[in-house]
């Protein structure tokens, strides 16, 4: 096994962020072409014993994945892979990129622009890089440590997470309630759902955006793969905010998940959910 580099420089960083970017918007065409069209749907968990389970998969999804896998295969031929969509590109080195197609299919699916084409790059259990595009809004939004900013229209705003502190004054999103399969973990979301100010299910990846925008405050969540959170905590974080697990731990092997705009909201969300 490769010795583990040390901590990318800023200089780096930015060439990583440079091709993530290059990356995920070259494969938005691909969505568009099929986003609002008639599309065939398959069903992963079809045949797996989970009853009515509908875990959504489209060729769109298939697509988007294999062009961005070709081209990091092309521009960082040493590095892993994870996608949703195919198995893992095991390497030796530390720096992994981690692929979410379309993440928010039910979305896509439906015609609803709350979907994106997710990249993130990470080093160890750390993620230097992560990118959303919504390409039918034209938007892109990128963190990086320190940083995350929104494109439009070839516009870049710096953002920044809310100034709310207290649950009582927050947004909470959240993307649907059979995220929680249980009663408990239902009852333990539910705690911050009223607490809340406002509460709104639907989003998927676009939530966690809104959050680094400062339009939201929380997303409390669970049963998330590494690839649905790992590209997002880059842009939260970057933008101010924190991503943990409900335990406070962290989100890089994704599953219950807390993302809030600062430590003080963060714990008493955490608090809520443990009480």
């Amino acid at each position: 096994m490769a010795k583990s580099p040390s901590m990318p420089d800023k200089k780096t960083i930015e060439h990583y962020l440079d091709a993530a970017i290059s990356i995920a918007e070259g494969a938005g065409p691909i969505a568009l072409g099929y986003f609002r069209n008639a599309l065939e749907v398959d069903n992963k968990a079809e045949g797996k014993g989970s009853g009515q389970a509908f875990d959504p998969v489209t060729r769109a999804d298939r697509e988007v994945e294999a062009s961005m896998r070709a081209e990091l295969a092309r521009r960082f031929p040493d590095h892993g892979i994870l996608g949703e969509e195919e198995a893992a590109v095991i390497s030796d080195s530390a720096y992994q990129w981690i692929i979410d197609p379309i993440d928010g299919t039910r979305a896509f699916i439906s015609g609803v622009p709350a979907w994106g084409i997710l990249l993130g790059l990470t080093m160890d259990q750390t993620c230097l890089v992560g990118v959303m595009h919504q390409p039918y809004l034209g938007e892109t939004f990128m963190g990086t440590p320190g940083r995350a900013l929104m494109r439009r229209a070839g516009k870049e705003i710096v953002l920044r997470t809310s100034e709310a502190t207290e649950v009582s004054s927050a947004i909470l999103y959240c993307t649907h309630p059979s995220m929680f399969p249980s009663p408990e973990v239902a009852a333990r979301f539910e705690r911050v759902a009223s607490a809340a100010r406002m509460m709104r299910f639907g989003g998927d990846c676009y939530s966690y955006c809104l959050l680094a925008h400062g339009l939201i405050d929380l997303v409390v969540e669970a049963e998330l793969q590494p690839y649905d959170i790992v590209p997002l905590i880059a842009i939260v974080e970057g933008a101010g905010g924190i991503v943990t697990n409900w335990q406070g731990e962290s989100a890089m092997a994704g599953g219950r998940i807390v993302a809030a705009a600062n430590q003080s909201l963060h714990q008493q969300a955490l608090d809520l959910l443990n009480s």
